[in-house]
């Protein structure tokens, strides 16, 4: 075999695992669209409240992101956190907080801005 032939038949395979992990990144989405309105839909009909809707959507949003992460496909950092979102104010929800929600997760949403700041310069810096 000669080495051009090598270098094609490497470029097929990269390009084969390429074309699978595209195709599982659509089911993995639409899966996750399907139990998204699938829960939104039983919640409804069994009228079992914001609470659990939102922990459920947590669950659902979490869940395909670790899928992602088991399959070996690129996380979604927007989903991921979004799914934390949604997690927290439902178990928010549920256990009835006298506690306002928005006004705490803004404050850690600057918290972590500020922290993400700090270490971006310190690591340019060393």
């Amino acid at each position: 075999m000669t080495e051009q032939s090598k270098k094609e038949s490497r470029k097929r395979r990269k390009r084969e695992r390429r074309a699978q992990k595209s195709d599982l990144d659509r089911k993995l989405d639409g899966l996750g669209w399907g139990l998204f309105f699938i829960w939104i839909g039983t919640v409804m009909l069994m009228d079992l409240g914001a609470g659990v809707a939102l922990l459920g959507i947590g669950v659902i949003t979490l869940g395909v992101q670790a899928t992602r992460k088991f399959w070996d496909l690129k996380i979604e950092s927007f989903w991921v956190v979004m799914g934390l979102v949604f997690f927290l104010s439902g178990i928010w929800s549920l256990f009835e907080s006298k506690l306002p929600l928005v006004p705490i997760l803004l404050i850690v949403v600057g918290l972590v801005v500020l922290v993400m700041t700090f270490r971006r310069k310190r690591r340019k810096n060393t």
